[in-house]
């Protein structure tokens, strides 16, 4: 495979996301003890670390979407509109055809305050922070929820692409600038009834007067602001500088969903570049080409469990 020459030999994001799926994905057969103590040597031997963070690291910490949660705290949603096929999660619930701006302010007001504003940092997030105490680290994460930052991770070291819950933007994108809505947020939430807030409350964009909406990466019109740029910047700074050295790319929760985003440039990664491993963890997901050998570890286990031990592994090294 011919190795991609980045121009003045610095990444962009937009090259870095160039990887193809792997042909030769297996179930590593090493015992789960070996395996802790591979990613632990990984992990000890590494100058830098990119963290590669999905959906799969959230629901590992303790993150609830659906089940008894989503009946519990969004009950009135499944009334209103019927359980079908969207009222079943908070992910589904996201696509449902809202028939009013009043009634898709009254859902989203509360996912965001469920799923980011107030969830509490989780300690899987916390042991991952000390279990990469002393490392050049950056985090790049599809996740919306902001448990990195509360988790105390400077906020220059991490690259969220997909957004946040706590911003919302132009519907159309008609300008790049974003809007904090926690407080907003919150007032809706106290102003709901019949799961619409009042019409007042809904959001005008100040430039063109449409619709807002949320800044949750879903179609072309999703806005890439400032500070979006800056990350992708810094991230890019990071990777040039780190694939120089012994560079650990730990891959937390990533699957299929959005794999041209981690899963298929970290493996590119590895494939051409002899001085990069992979740690990949990732509950029924952690299959791994064979062809990286002992360059890459797919834990196959409760990421939770997983981080604990290989933390402790590294701590007795």
């Amino acid at each position: 495979m011919k190795k991609i020459k980045y121009r003045n030999d610095k990444i962009t994001f937009e090259t870095f996301l160039s990887g193809t799926p792997a042909r030769d994905y297996v179930f590593q057969k090493m015992p789960y003890v070996e395996q802790i103590r591979l990613a632990s040597r990984m992990l000890q031997d590494a100058e830098y670390v990119l963290v590669g963070a999905g959906a799969g690291m959230s629901a590992a910490a303790g993150a609830q979407y659906g089940g008894s949660f989503f009946e519990e705290n969004f009950g009135e949603f499944q009334k209103k509109y019927g359980k079908g096929p969207y009222m079943q999660d908070m992910y589904s619930a996201g696509f449902y055809p809202y028939p009013d701006e009043e009634s898709y302010w009254g859902y989203w007001s509360k996912q965001a305050i469920f799923g980011g504003i107030d969830l509490d940092v989780t300690p899987l997030h916390k042991t991952f922070l000390s279990m990469l105490s002393g490392k050049k680290i950056f985090v790049l994460s599809t996740n919306a929820d902001g448990q990195f930052v509360k988790a105390g991770l400077p906020e220059d070291q991490i690259f969220c692409t997909q957004g946040d819950y706590f911003h919302i933007q132009c519907g159309k994108g008609c300008h790049d600038k974003l809007y904090d809505a926690v407080d907003m947020f919150r007032q809706m939430d106290q102003a709901r009834r019949d799961c619409r807030i009042p019409t007042y409350m809904v959001p005008k964009c100040p430039v063109c007067g449409g619709a807002m909406d949320m800044n949750l990466r879903k179609d072309q019109h999703f806005v890439q602001d400032v500070a979006w740029y800056d990350a992708e910047q810094r991230f890019g700074d990071f990777l040039s500088e780190a694939e120089k050295g012994r560079l650990v790319l730990l891959e937390l929760g990533v699957g299929f969903n959005t794999p041209m985003i981690i899963r298929f440039p970290f493996e590119k990664l590895v494939r051409e570049n002899k001085n990069i491993s992979i740690i990949r963890l990732n509950l029924n997901e952690a299959v791994v080409p064979e062809s990286l050998g002992d360059r890459a570890v797919g834990i196959n286990a409760d990421m939770k469990e997983s981080i604990t031990d290989i933390e402790r592994c590294v701590a007795g090294m």
